[in-house]
């Protein structure tokens, strides 16, 4: 079965989000029977190739935040990072234009190999929300391009043109299609979930797609309890998180779970 999703390595639930279907699937034990595709999505095509402020700035101005208001909810999106078992520290990302990070991304996608395209997606990741780093950096690119799998002699010839600038756009044009107005969005079988939902939502969904596909009347739990969550629990905690999310009001930035534009 295959998973997709769309993602921006600058969208910290984007992270926090794949981090958690993660860790469902793992849970589910069906890491070797899951195909998980992130499909590119720039929240901001225009935004500079130099970083020109702090995230805190930035929320403040995109979201009307006074400045306290703004450190709070960056020091929150940090928090529930590390909840997840995630390096973040949100407050020193350095927010750049990502083109030429979705564009490396597509070209370990393209070349098939899956464990590169996981180490790629994972250390773009951790460059801009551990490290600090701007992934418009060439030098930085480089590197994570290399350490990823990737080879350098190919990242310097991407990086040198606009090689897989289609591709990134064609990703954007399907989102547009799809109507995804926010990111992370993830279609797991017929269920579209917007947002970083819980674990247990993602639970749900894998488990009634592959219900659904493989034409049986019982949910494929592979014999685990889920932490004594009944599927109906399950079922209530994906309703719940996709509901808070939809009635999200903030029409750009990020909050309640979603980035948009």
């Amino acid at each position: 079965m295959k998973i997709t999703y769309w993602a921006d390595f600058a969208c910290p639930y984007c992270y926090i989000g794949e981090t958690r279907l993660l860790k469902a699937v793992k849970k589910l034990g069906m890491e070797d029977s899951i195909e998980l595709q992130m499909k590119s999505y720039e929240l901001n095509p225009d935004a500079p190739k130099e970083c020109t402020g702090t995230t805190a700035e930035r929320y403040a101005k995109r979201m009307k935040l006074g400045p306290k208001g703004a450190e709070y909810h960056v020091d929150r999106v940090s928090r529930l990072g590390r909840m997840e078992g995630l390096e973040m520290d949100y407050a020193k990302s350095r927010y750049t234009n990502t083109l030429d990070a979705h564009r490396l991304l597509k070209a370990a996608q393209l070349n098939g190999d899956k464990e590169t395209t996981e180490k790629l997606i994972n250390n773009l990741f951790d460059a801009y929300f551990a490290k600090g780093l701007e992934l418009s950096d060439r030098d930085t690119l480089i590197k994570i391009g290399v350490e990823s799998g990737l080879a350098k002699n190919d990242i310097i010839n991407i990086l040198e043109s606009d090689k897989f600038t289609d591709e990134v756009r064609a990703d954007e044009k399907e989102a547009d299609e799809a109507e995804v107005y926010g990111v992370p969005f993830f279609i797991i079988g017929n269920k579209r979930l917007e947002g970083a939902v819980e674990e247990n939502a993602f639970i749900t969904a894998v488990n009634e797609a592959m219900k659904k596909e493989h034409n049986e009347d019982e949910i494929i739990f592979d014999e685990m309890d889920l932490d004594n969550v009944s599927h109906d629990e399950t079922e209530s905690v994906a309703d719940d998180a996709h509901k808070n999310i939809a009635d999200d009001n903030h029409e750009h930035g990020c909050s309640d779970g979603v980035c948009r534009l």
